[in-house]
């Protein structure tokens, strides 16, 4: 992530901490009464490293990034209603009260590792660059100086492509279109022994797969693991073969799944938000939620 100054606005570093997949909670003045610090709508972006901007200061920012940092320890996003009498509990001079919405925004969990930086990879690194993801851009010839890499893409020139699976943690979403289908098959064979993929695409044509069909079972890998497999990558209603349709067509394919695995845990946990009218009626009451 590029470094962001202490003051520079919420909005950006709610933005680049997105980009870069970390954490963070962003802090509300929900609504005030009397002598204040800082009026209602004012903003701050807590992450587990630093916060970006200020809701005043003193012994309230303090405590509102305690209770951010407790949030960021939780594995799902949620929010939460505090209500701050900043004279009897907070020792500050103000005299008023405050609440403040805390909200908390966990990094995406989509981690991918794309291996081959030719005419395809290059030109579905800058799509990918732009969603939620960990990216892992990975290959065995010295391309990437070449290359104009983005902030939250992390390169790896490796002299074997195939080891760098194991770095990878469980649930990875692997994209395989190197330069040499040897070395393809052997990181094939590596995510697939790892079993634990959410995803495995591998770019060639029917003939290519048929082949690597052939030689994984004759190695003993079973008809099931080689269904996991997609090859043809790609979405069969995006068709082209230039680098920009190949491009569009893996990307597309890989927005569609990872959203429908992320409707699918969401309709399972039930609904993660507060409600509203509750969070009014705690307000008027000067509860914390």
């Amino acid at each position: 992530m590029n470094e962001l100054n202490t003051n520079a606005e919420w909005a950006l570093a709610a933005t680049q901490l997105q980009q870069a997949g970390e954490d963070y909670v962003l802090v509300t003045v929900l609504g005030s009464r009397g002598s204040t610090p800082r009026d209602t709508g004012t903003k701050m972006v807590v992450c587990a490293a630093q916060s970006y901007g200020t809701i005043g200061g003193g012994h309230l920012e303090l405590r509102a990034v305690e209770i951010a940092l407790q949030m960021i320890q939780l594995e799902e996003d949620h929010q939460r209603v505090e209500y701050f009498p900043l004279g009897p509990s907070l020792g500050q001079c103000c005299g008023g009260s405050t609440s403040v919405l805390f909200e908390s925004f966990k990094a995406s969990r989509l981690n991918v590792m794309l291996f081959g930086a030719g005419h395809v990879g290059s030109t579905l690194v800058p799509i990918l660059q732009q969603l939620p993801c960990r990216l892992n851009w990975v290959d065995s010839r010295e391309i990437f100086e070449q290359q104009s890499v983005p902030a939250n893409v992390t390169t790896v020139l490796s002299e074997a492509p195939a080891m760098e699976v194991a770095q990878m943690p469980p649930g990875s979403w692997y994209l395989i279109m190197t330069h040499n289908h040897q070395l393809d098959y052997e990181i094939l064979r590596a995510v697939l022994d790892r079993g634990d993929a959410a995803y495995v695409g591998m770019i060639g044509s029917g003939t290519k797969w048929r082949r690597f069909q052939m030689r994984l079972q004759h190695q003993g890998y079973s008809p099931d693991v080689c269904d996991t497999v997609h090859c043809p990558i790609g979405l069969d209603t995006v068709p082209g073969k230039r680098p920009i349709e190949v491009a569009v067509s893996v990307a597309a394919e890989i927005i569609g799944l990872y959203n429908q695995s992320t409707t699918q845990r969401s309709t399972q946990r039930g609904p993660a938000r507060l409600d509203l009218q509750q969070l009014v009626a705690n307000l008027t009451a000067g509860e914390s939620v």
